[in-house]
């Protein structure tokens, strides 16, 4: 048998949680590796169970989802990080998504969607496509944007010019397959390019390499 994906579920709502996990727990393949009632404890819980997935409030009593997101991503090898919200376009999600996290999903997600997400995320692939990324970005406001589009220029300049190619690509919210298709390049190539990306400018995924994109204009 497969190992189960091990998820822990971090909400300051009892209830929350408890739906959360009674629709995870209804799968074969995932497992519950915890609950957390706040970020202050997700540092030590994600150390004791290492679980593969984190489903992580934003707004919490002591330490937000935010902070507790940044913490964790800052660590060696850490899981992927999930942010609950109820709003559609958050500037917390935003500044989630360019601390690491691999997504969002709104708290009246479909059981099976949620199902399917996790399986997603676990498996390498980021649940937030850049379209939606950047619908996100169009309804928030956030403060700093000339000091993001000199960062985020100087990024793009470490690129090869086929990899700024395929950057852009992936920032108009375009699949591997597309990505080929339009640069006339195998996906396997395609693949071995973002890897290259995500590594040149250490970044965790494609959604922060759309961020990336957007900033530098």
């Amino acid at each position: 048998m497969n190992t189960p994906i091990k998820v822990l579920i971090v909400d300051d709502d009892a209830l929350v949680r408890a739906g959360l996990s009674m629709i995870l727990s209804g799968t074969g393949d995932i497992e519950i590796a915890g609950e957390a009632a706040d970020g202050d404890q997700v540092a030590p819980m994600v150390a004791e169970h290492r679980p593969d997935v984190v489903l992580m409030d934003i707004r919490m009593p002591r330490v937000d989802g935010l902070a507790a997101t940044e913490a964790l991503r800052a660590t060696a090898n850490p899981p992927e990080v999930v942010v609950l919200t109820t709003f559609h376009a958050d500037a917390q999600v935003l500044r989630a998504l360019r601390a690491g996290a691999a997504g969002f999903l709104l708290k009246d997600i479909p059981p099976a969607d949620l199902v399917s997400a996790i399986r997603k995320v676990a498996a390498g692939e980021p649940i937030l496509s850049p379209l939606v990324t950047r619908q996100l970005i169009a309804h928030v406001a956030d403060g700093g944007a000339g000091g993001r589009r000199d960062r985020a220029r100087g990024l793009l300049a470490k690129l090869s010019e086929r990899e700024r190619e395929v950057a852009v690509a992936i920032g108009q919210g375009n699949s591997n397959a597309e990505i080929s298709a339009e640069l006339y390049m195998s996906v396997a190539t395609v693949k071995a390019h973002v890897s290259r990306i995500l590594t040149k400018l250490n970044l965790n995924n494609r959604v922060q390499i759309a961020l990336v994109v957007h900033d530098a204009g």
